[in-house]
């Protein structure tokens, strides 16, 4: 059961992890592998006119946010979503191998996932994934300093989800992959947004 003292959404580590590995038992929540494993349910939209990656003016901002916000309003409005973001170590619970604006961008955060690649015999070479979430009311705009990190490849590996894991937005610079429940869904979504599709036949 979620808990919701005075007025701030608490999130349960290890019942998020057991609600993702039911949820989703082929994979850990590790976002740039979402494109090839959800590829039936995925639809991707490029964040800029002509497929620019980067934004360049307060306009270009603007239109990124306004196109990260518009499917997240469809997506999410008026219910529960998990913020997720991430960091990695050499070991898991060193510091971050590299510095970003996370901890400042999601402070609320708590650590909830950590995905370790150990397979090279060389520990100098190991890396720990480290997931941290929150849980908030989705409203619009309510993301949208981590939003603006993303378009600037500040941060990385962000992803929003509902509560119960069905409907993925995974930002990034360029772009955004979403993925929804079933492929009907996706076509629907898709359909409403022709002029934001990638031109790509594999729609990347």
């Amino acid at each position: 059961m979620w808990l919701q003292p005075r007025g701030s959404l608490v999130i349960d580590p290890d019942l998020l992890a057991a609600l993702w590995r039911e949820r989703h038992p082929s994979a850990p929540p590790v976002a740039h592998t979402f494109r090839t494993r959800y590829a039936d349910r995925r639809v991707r939209f490029h964040s800029l006119p002509s497929s620019k990656r980067y934004p360049q003016s307060g306009d270009e901002y603007a239109i990124v946010l306004d196109r990260y916000n518009t499917i997240l309003d469809e997506l999410f409005t008026d219910t529960d979503v998990f913020v997720v973001t991430m960091d990695w170590s050499d070991t898991p619970t060193g510091p971050p191998g590299y510095s970003t604006p996370r901890p400042t961008l999601h402070p609320g955060s708590i650590r909830w996932w950590t995905e370790s690649d150990q397979d090279d015999p060389d520990p100098e070479f190991h890396t720990h994934t480290r997931l941290y979430a929150d849980r908030r009311r989705w409203s619009h705009g309510c993301a949208d300093g981590l939003l603006r990190a993303v378009a600037d490849e500040a941060l990385v590996e962000v992803f929003i989800t509902d509560t119960k894991l069905r409907h993925i937005h995974h930002p990034y610079d360029g772009g955004a992959d979403v993925i929804l429940a079933t492929p009907a869904e996706r076509d629907r979504m898709r359909d409403r947004h022709t002029a934001w599709l990638s031109s790509h036949p594999a729609g990347l």
